[in-house]
């Protein structure tokens, strides 16, 4: 969505780099062994090969013990002996850290023992249900045991003081996991998995893997907790989403009398204010989601795709002019999109991914009363592919990463050391010695996650931000002029021009002598750009839009394409009332068209700790949205 940046002052985004945090939890790091490959040669000394391997983090009287058990010339017998070493560690480690859990939960040490032998210590439900059990018959009395009060939430084995994550108000495109409703990463591919763009060289992977987690829960946890999180925060993360689960399961026996124990276990009343807590933040009109996203993401029809069988009736409210335009981030939270389009009149949502308009993917939703018939694109076509974009990379590019698509592009880019880790992992590969297999996942997973193209042999870079502007389709040097950090930020947060411009295009023939927009959190003007490609004149452009960053690039844009309308800045949102806004309209003659897409902060993308959907601090201008567009309805009708 366009204009996403609410100023540099208050954004909550995360900009550090995932790949450059430290982590303190383990000995050794995955994304080590696996660049290893061929990095061990039979001259190597055996001083080196220590060295080699202590500096990947493992113990060094370990890796004596191992090369002395395999010899120092095969380093990949070596890298297995201490992996296995590792794991066996990590293991004990593992049951150690659980027990340690369960205790510091109340239970008595034995009792926890004896729950883990009975179940194992990769089933942490089963573990807590066995240890409620044993707490109930030890703390009730003998004639009414009441083993059946015990609330099955076996989910909340890692509850500890976290905040508490209400997975059953989010939704995702993919199924399988119901943490992957929290995934924020927009894959180019429909069929791929959303774990593949999260990287495997953070080795609390393995270890919750290893405490009974699966890949696609961990995967995410780590995704969401952040790039320093410690194994316990994981955890807490991952079970509080289990507990939202369960507790849901639970909401429609609320009304059921249920019998009540003489005495009750301390850690049924701990389970049974977490629920009533539950119960308290429930919302009043809680009910399945209506609204699904479509697979392929192709909205009313995109170019040279077969259009799907449509029929479109607007409410009686909705109708134009003025035209309204509205764009959020497709995979928001369970519930977004239905309190979006009862905001908007009961305007069902077109999705469309803009891998149909340009060489990278962005999922996107759009609410709008525009007509759907008599489309067309802008030209020329841009590239549709990572290779038509940049020809210049074909030479360099391995037969086996086969992508030909660019993910989501983000507000981030990857750092210099994790490339130079990825040219080290592949220093020995040529055409005709292929890395590992591993060292194939481990870079193609970094060259998903970051956008990383190639640029020479063996060498991936990043997308410098010209290359960005061109694959949104903004004009060249559209944001040069301010500092690399603001211009990655505000391109992550705009419009894919080709891809709105496509949907405005049938307002080419409605207003030949040009336009009134109102373009609300404007960002760096894609509509506006959108509109100007398209051929419409921009009579009258009010744009309201807190960055002075990103209003300087527009009024910079303005000024170079010599745009013989108004342009006026509004920086506050809460200045535009009934007041101004009669003001405005009565000097021009009203608007013709409102766009706007509140900031995606809450909703997706890079920040991953304050996802609270329509309800967070920037997503929450949706309501401003909602409240000029009616006010600008309002004034409509009555003059």
């Amino acid at each position: 969505m366009d204009g996403n940046i609410s100023g540099g002052e208050g954004d909550n985004f995360d900009w550090g780099t995932e790949d450059e945090q430290e982590i303190d939890n383990f000995s050794f790091s995955p994304s080590c062994y696996t660049l290893l490959g061929r990095a061990g040669s039979a001259e190597a000394s055996g001083t080196k090969v220590v060295d080699h391997f202590v500096g990947m983090g493992f113990p060094e009287e370990i890796v004596a013990e191992a090369i002395k058990e395999n010899g120092e010339e095969n380093t990949d017998l070596i890298l297995e002996t201490l992996l296995r070493y590792s794991a066996s560690s990590s293991a004990s480690s593992s049951n150690s850290k659980l027990i340690d859990h369960f205790v510091g939960m109340g239970f008595s040490e034995d009792l926890v023992a004896k729950a883990i032998q009975e179940n194992g210590e990769g089933n942490t439900d089963s573990i807590l249900e066995t240890l409620l059990t044993y707490s109930a018959l030890e703390t009730l009395p003998a004639e009414q045991p009441h083993v059946e009060e015990q609330p099955q939430i076996g989910e909340q084995t890692h509850i500890g003081e976290q905040p508490h994550f209400d997975s059953d108000q989010f939704s995702s495109e993919y199924e399988g996991s119901f943490l992957d409703d929290f995934s924020d990463m927009d894959s180019c591919s429909e069929s791929e998995d959303v774990t593949n763009a999260v990287s495997g060289e953070d080795n609390r992977l393995l270890f919750l893997a290893r405490m009974g987690y699966t890949a696609e829960d961990a995967l995410i946890a780590i995704e969401r907790c952040g790039p320093d999180s410690t194994v316990a925060e994981l955890t807490d993360f991952i079970c509080a989403a289990q507990m939202s689960k369960a507790a849901d399961l639970l909401l429609g026996d609320e009304d059921k009398p249920r019998p009540q124990p003489k005495r009750k276990c301390f850690h049924y009343d701990i389970l049974k204010r977490k629920k009533q807590l539950r119960l308290e933040k429930k919302l009043p009109n809680d009910h399945e989601e209506l609204i699904r996203l479509p697979n392929p993401m192709i909205g009313y029809g995109v170019p040279n795709e077969s259009p799907p069988f449509v029929h479109r009736t607007l409410p009686d409210a909705a109708k134009g002019p003025p035209y309204f335009f509205y764009e959020n981030v497709a995979l928001a939270p369970k519930g977004v999109w239905d309190t979006i389009s009862r905001f908007l009149y009961e305007v069902e949502p077109e999705f469309v991914d803009s891998r149909y308009f340009c060489a990278a993917a962005r999922k996107r939703g759009y609410i709008h009363n525009l007509p759907i018939q008599n489309r067309f694109p802008l030209l020329p076509t841009p590239p549709l592919t990572i290779q038509e974009a940049f020809p210049l990379t074909r030479k360099w590019w391995p037969s086996w990463d086969m992508r030909t698509k660019l993910n989501c592009l983000q507000t981030c880019i990857g750092s210099a050391k994790l490339t130079e880790r990825i040219r080290k992992a592949l220093k020995d590969s040529d055409d005709d010695h292929p890395p590992s297999l591993a060292v194939q996942k481990y870079v193609l997973e970094e060259c998903r996650k970051w956008n990383l193209v190639w640029v020479g042999r063996n060498k991936v870079a990043t997308l410098e931000a010209d290359e960005v502007e061109m694959l949104l389709g903004f004009p060249k040097n559209h944001t040069r002029g301010i500092s690399r950090t603001d211009r990655y930020k505000s391109l992550g947060n705009s419009f894919q021009v080709d891809t709105v411009a496509y949907q405005l295009s049938v307002l080419k023939d409605m207003f030949p002598r040009g336009i009134n927009l109102l373009s609300l959190f404007s960002g760096i003007g894609g509509a506006e750009v959108a509109l100007h490609r398209l051929g419409i004149p921009l009579k009258n452009v009010v744009a309201v839009e807190i960055s002075e960053v990103n209003r300087n690039i527009v009024r910079g844009w303005w000024e170079q394409t010599n745009q013989r309308g108004n342009l006026i800045h509004i920086a506050d949102v809460q200045e535009v009332d009934g007041d101004r806004l009669e003001q405005l309209m009565n000097s021009f003659g009203g608007f013709d068209l409102v766009v706007g897409g509140s900031p995606c902060n809450n909703l997706a993308g890079s920040n991953r700790h304050h996802r609270d959907g329509l309800e967070g601090r920037e997503s929450s201008l949706f309501y401003d949205y909602c409240r000029i567009l009616d006010l600008v309805n309002c004034i409509t009708k009555r003059t």
